[in-house]
């Protein structure tokens, strides 16, 4: 295990410093993943590289990988759906909820839908051990509409961080800190990709719900990349088969670095680390940067300023089950 977990450090530098995936294999639907549920709301196109999954009044829909993995970079093109959205949320993730019920690991990218005339956002998230009790949220707008073309998101997994792309761009790195403990995700998971009402929550806090006569709500997928460490379902620890040694990065090049802060001054609407709502001491992994702190103060001054407000805290759990049985 320390001899592949050398060369996965090593084989991780090398994409990251690409900043894309476009050196890596892409699969064909049928190669990489499986039908999760929802039936014929879910349809493999003619070309087997892409798919589409749908939520109408009867159900959502969604796909799991084949595999499960322990680190890697996982990828995938995708478009949303347009129009009116409120309530839909789209989700991209990875996830052992299936097989850890009390202290599964998650890392997220969640789509929120919104009313006509608004832009869809993006939610990355992550919990550890099953740390549901500290949400760690971030939200963001975006610099185009995602349900115009395809897109590419990407996450990174490693044993030291985790890293959220957009379109090759880093918008958000969590590294490991010795404080996190277990609440840093470290266990073998699969990939998901989702399609299902949000409608308690997603919208303004569930002010506004799906709306089906605008059904169906159809999210597309393509350009699938499961690259990782493949590990056997009996021993979840050991791997099948380890990513080659040009594929995946390991850090975030000065460049990219700068790219990622111009993101988040820009487009970063939510962060759990300036709560003050939530949290009144940060949470141990959470690097306070200052301009972050005064930006995010002045866009919504009640929570991120610690003004006392009424009403519910801004607070959720979840896991893969109910996903799919909220719908």
């Amino acid at each position: 295990m320390n001899s592949y977990l050398g060369i996965l450090t090593f084989a991780f530098h090398v994409l990251l410093v690409s900043g894309s995936s476009r050196n890596l294999p892409i699969l064909s639907f049928d190669e990489g993943y499986s039908h999760l549920f929802g039936n014929d709301n879910l349809m493999v196109l003619k070309d087997g590289k892409s798919v589409h999954i749908s939520l109408d009044e009867r159900t959502g829909s969604g796909f799991v990988s084949q595999d499960i993995y322990l680190h890697g970079f996982f990828s995938a093109s995708i478009k949303l759906p347009a129009d009116y959205t409120a309530g839909v949320v789209v989700a991209f993730y990875m996830s052992n909820g299936d097989v850890f019920e009390k202290n599964h690991d998650e890392i997220d990218f969640e789509f929120l839908g919104n009313i006509r005339g608004k832009n869809w956002r993006i939610q990355t998230n992550i919990y550890g051990n099953g740390s549901t009790n500290v949400g760690r949220e971030e939200r963001y707008g975006l610099w185009f509409d995602p349900s115009e073309d395809f897109h590419q998101y990407s996450i990174l997994w490693t044993e030291d961080q985790i890293v959220f792309y957009v379109d090759s761009v880093p918008i958000r790195q969590i590294k490991r800190t010795e404080a996190m403990g277990g609440d840093f995700p470290s266990k073998p998971m699969s990939l998901y990709a989702t399609i299902w009402d949000g409608s308690d929550w997603a919208t303004n806090g569930g002010r506004y719900r799906v709306n089906y006569k605008y059904a169906p709500y159809i999210a597309e997928f393509s350009e699938f990349v499961l690259h990782g460490c493949a590990v056997d379902p009996l021993d979840q620890f050991k791997c099948e088969a380890a990513p080659t040694s040009d594929s995946i990065p390991s850090n975030i090049t000065h460049e990219q670095q700068m790219k990622m802060e111009s993101f988040r001054n820009k487009h970063m609407q939510y962060s759990y680390c300036y709560d003050r709502s939530r949290y009144k001491v940060p949470p141990s992994e959470c690097v306070i940067n200052a301009k972050e702190a005064e930006r995010l103060k002045g866009f919504d001054p009640v929570t991120f300023g610690g003004v006392h407000h009424r009403g519910k805290r801004h607070h959720r759990t979840r896991s893969i089950q109910a996903k799919a049985s909220s719908i």
